[in-house]
Order: structure tokens, then C-alpha cells, then sequence
């Protein structure tokens, strides 16, 4: 079982994607996506939430909300629980990220990119500003084969 962190980082009606070509063994490989990471020992969501965007962009978020929690389970991959975050303040400039290339995407363009099938529906809950949620994804190989959406 993983525990994982991702955020969305607004400006102008943008998220800042990462898109994931650094990594030979990456399960992401190519792939656009938010930044974030696994737990380390002893972490909270929001400590491992702040250190991986520290890590992988430079910027020091002063403003996030915790926006949902994605369960992925695969035939290839172990289960996952992900705390999924949007944020639309930091401080500091974007630095190198060793993962892959970051770049601000306008949100009617993100759809249109290489990400995953799942990514596409907790994406549009985040643009719609939708509540808290739980969302659980099931995966065989690439392909999405199950989802359910609990609203609250």
C-alpha cells in the first residue's frame, strides 16, 4: 500500500503540470501530472505535501486546500491512497525539477494532454470547485476499468 500526495498549483487560470520524462523505471513515463510524492516516515498529508512540491518545483506554498482523497487499485501496481491538494499561493521562484519538465498549462488545455483516463475525472471535479470527495479508480495495465464517486 502507498500514501501519496499531489497538488494542483494555480495562477491565471493555469495548473502547473509535470511532465514526467526524467525517470527510466516511472510508472508516469510521459505522462503530465500535478507534483507530489510518497509519505516518508512520520510525515502528515501537509508535511509531505509542502516538502514534495518544495522538492520538485522550488516554491513554498502559503496557501492549499486538501481537496480529496483518490484510491487507485491495479492489476500491476501496488494499491494507492492519494491526498489530492490545489493551491493558489507560494513564495519563491520555480527551480529544475530532476522528474521532469514544469510547465503552466491553461486548464481548458490539460484535457487534451497525456494523462491518465482517471486524472481526467478528479480534474474536472477540481475545475468545477466540487466539494470534498472520494474517488477510487481501478486499473488493468493502462486502461481504466472501474470507477466510484462518493461526493460529500
Amino acid at each position: 500500500m502507498n500514501f501519496t500526495t499531489l497538488c494542483y498549483i494555480e495562477k491565471e487560470n493555469k495548473y502547473l503540470m509535470l511532465h514526467r520524462t526524467s525517470k527510466k523505471k516511472d510508472g508516469n513515463k510521459d505522462k503530465w501530472i500535478g507534483v507530489g510524492g510518497h509519505f516518508e516516515k512520520g510525515e502528515s498529508p501537509e508535511d509531505c505535501l509542502l516538502r514534495e512540491v518544495k522538492e520538485e518545483t522550488g516554491l513554498e506554498l502559503t496557501s492549499y486546500q486538501f481537496r480529496g482523497i483518490v484510491t487507485f487499485i491495479s492489476d500491476e501496481w501496488p494499491d494507492e491512497y492519494m491526498c489530492l491538494y490545489t493551491a493558489d499561493r507560494y513564495m519563491g521562484d520555480i527551480g529544475n525539477c530532476d522528474e521532469g519538465e514544469l510547465v503552466w498549462v491553461e486548464k481548458e488545455k490539460i484535457m487534451d494532454l497525456n494523462i491518465w483516463e482517471g486524472d481526467k475525472i478528479f480534474l474536472k471535479l477540481l475545475m468545477e470547485n466540487q466539494p470534498f470527495f472520494s474517488l477510487k479508480l481501478e486499473y488493468k495495465g493502462d486502461k481504466l476499468v472501474n470507477t466510484f464517486l462518493n461526493k460529500y
